[in-house]
């Protein structure tokens, strides 16, 4: 069974994320959609929040198993028997900043990265543009999935 980790913060998830995620599908037997938590950063949204918006966006697919970590991604595919980790690629510099974690990922285990760009209509879509745009009371809903729109 072909298992791939997409980590991230999903602060909220986005329709960038739902992209990568549904186009990453066809390549695995399961993705698990891992929340990385860091003591250190101030996330927008709490944990259960963040998860909840991920178990709802993706209560239809048996396929997505949603899980939350601490520590290296690494660590989490080597717990999950997870031989990928799945990353989205909007931009050049995104491309220069998940080489070199790639590359450590290779080094430090036999994990291979999987890069799928991004689609031209979410390529502009962050999460931190996303928060930027609710803090400033915008309208954020064209850019996240259902379940973040309704909360």
């Amino acid at each position: 069974m072909k298992k791939a980790v997409f980590p991230g913060s999903f602060d909220p998830i986005t329709l960038g994320h739902l992209d990568i995620i549904t186009r990453g599908l066809p390549l695995f037997d399961e993705i698990i959609v891992a929340i990385g938590v860091n003591a250190e950063k101030k996330y927008m949204f709490t944990l259960e929040e963040r998860k909840k918006f991920l178990e709802e966006t993706f209560k239809d697919a048996p396929n997505i198993k949603i899980v939350d970590y601490t520590g290296l991604t690494i660590e989490l595919c080597e717990r999950m028997d997870a031989a990928f980790i799945l990353r989205g690629l909007r931009n050049p510099a995104d491309f220069e900043f998940e080489k070199a974690i790639a590359h450590t990922n290779r080094k430090l285990s036999k994990i291979e990265t999987v890069f799928l760009l991004t689609s031209t209509n979410t390529s502009y879509i962050s999460s931190s543009i996303v928060r930027d745009v609710i803090r400033n009371g915008g309208d954020y809903t064209l850019l996240v999935p259902e379940a973040v729109r309704t909360k």
